[in-house]
């Protein structure tokens, strides 16, 4: 097995009304990919802080988030997906615009691939435990 590389990576909980927003990819099934929250790599020259307002705007459509705080950082193997380990900033962020239930988004990936089309939706808190890959490890620090 190659090595792994470790990556630096910015997971995004944003929360209203005790519910999570999430998300699911639309071109791949729920057993290939899950129910993710908006998370992604922290660029060259980027803050955490930075990339994760980027992300959640790129994956969501929605522009209007703020950090509440950071809530830590933790280590994922993410292997056998792909040979990585992921060293994940965490944060809390809070949605001042209003949203439908369910909506339609698309990332773009700056026309490097094509577009990865999502559809983002809202679950409760206390169902959050279903996030795929680890990404619900750190939810219980919200109530801290």
């Amino acid at each position: 097995m190659p090595e792994k590389a470790t990556k630096d990576k910015v997971l995004c909980y944003v929360v209203r009304d005790g519910e999570l927003l999430v998300f699911r990819h639309t071109d791949y099934s729920y057993e290939e990919v899950g129910i993710q929250v908006p998370a992604g790599s922290i660029r060259a020259g980027e803050t955490p802080e930075a990339a994760a307002l980027r992300e959640a705007r790129e994956e969501t459509g929605l522009t209007d988030f703020k950090i509440v705080k950071k809530l830590g950082e933790a280590e994922y193997d993410i292997s056998p997906y792909r040979a990585e380990i992921q060293h994940r900033h965490v944060f809390h962020l809070e949605l001042a615009e209003p949203t439908p239930a369910r909506w339609t988004s698309q990332e773009d990936h700056d026309g490097e691939q094509e577009p990865t089309h999502f559809e983002c939706f809202w679950i409760p808190l206390e169902a959050a435990h279903i996030l795929q890959s680890g990404q619900g490890a750190l939810l219980g620090r919200l109530f801290d």
